[in-house]
């Protein structure tokens, strides 16, 4: 029996060496790709960047706005917000604010930080050492489920502080925060203290027998059950009728990609179904075409439900 697994699509915000659209494209092929997405979809996560190399670039948390008004019935998320990019006082209001907007539709994904300093030096935003960033996370996080939770929220850490704040209205549920990264030294064990989702990036799911062992080894030191975390990855998805045409389309993506025809792009999710994640981040590369995504919708998803 196919272990059951949801899909979340991931929409580009921008053009650059994996998509080719113009800004006067753009929308239009929003509309058409998330009027398909959303009749088999789970949800739809944004990522989080401000500066496509000149090129036309959405931002994150606006865009989700967008989406969370327009299409009602479908999870939203951010896949994953950058903390140096925001006071994490304010990004727990925003999420606070969405969340109530959305009727408790909202996850929040949260990571360090992409590596793309030239993004951050452009915007005049300092770009801590990783070890930095990490620390960085685990008090933001902290900071978030406080003002959260607590009112009036207190808070005095190293790098952020709450002095009687104030969050209404507080988020009920609070959104499950989604910590997205792979780092064995430090990050996977803020995973194991704060996340109620964990995502391995798409870069790295190929290792993903290897960072759930390590995942699980911080769990068991911090006395955490590993199986209260929800497991999701990241992808990018090379489908075709033709197994040969998907396959040659993934090519400069391989460490990155789920390739092939359906058979195969099954085949290949089932080995992570197996494992224990149960919801798969997906990029579709054609876009803005919908080819790819409605051949998954017509032939890999209903495998899974």
């Amino acid at each position: 029996m196919t272990a059951r697994m949801d899909f979340g699509y991931t929409p580009p915000q921008r053009p650059g060496t994996m998509y080719s659209f113009t800004g006067k494209e753009y929308m239009p092929a929003m509309y058409r790709t998330l009027d398909i997405v959303t009749q088999g979809f789970k949800g739809i996560y944004i990522g989080d960047h401000l500066d496509g190399d000149g090129s036309y670039t959405i931002e994150g948390w606006t865009i989700l706005t967008w989406i969370a008004a327009r299409y009602p019935g479908i999870q939203i998320g951010s896949h994953v917000m950058c903390n140096p990019f925001r006071n994490p006082a304010l990004t727990a209001k925003m999420a606070a604010s969405l969340q109530d907007l959305s009727s408790g539709r909202f996850v929040l994904g949260y990571g360090v930080g992409t590596g793309n300093v030239a993004e951050y030096d452009g915007y005049g935003y300092h770009f801590p050492t990783p070890r930095v960033r990490v620390e960085m996370l685990e008090e933001a996080l902290q900071v978030i489920k406080t003002l959260w939770t607590d009112s009036p929220a207190n808070f005095s850490g190293k790098y952020y502080s709450l002095s009687n704040a104030q969050c209404e209205p507080r988020p009920d549920p609070p959104p499950p925060i989604l910590i997205g990264g792979a780092g064995e030294k430090r990050t996977l064990r803020v995973v194991a203290r704060h996340a109620d989702w964990w995502n391995l990036g798409s870069n790295m799911w190929k290792q993903a027998p290897h960072k759930l062992n390590v995942l699980k080894r911080y769990c068991d030191e911090e006395g955490r059950d590993f199986q209260s975390i929800r497991k999701t990855f990241a992808a990018y998805i090379f489908i075709d009728r033709t197994h040969s045409k998907g396959v040659e389309a993934s090519k400069g993506y391989e460490e990155r990609a789920i390739a092939g025809d359906p058979s195969a792009v099954r085949d290949e999710l089932e080995k992570q179904a197996e494992l224990g994640f149960d919801l798969a981040n997906l990029a579709f590369m054609s876009f803005p075409e919908t080819d790819d995504v409605e051949l998954f919708l017509d032939e890999v998803v209903p495998h899974f439900s």
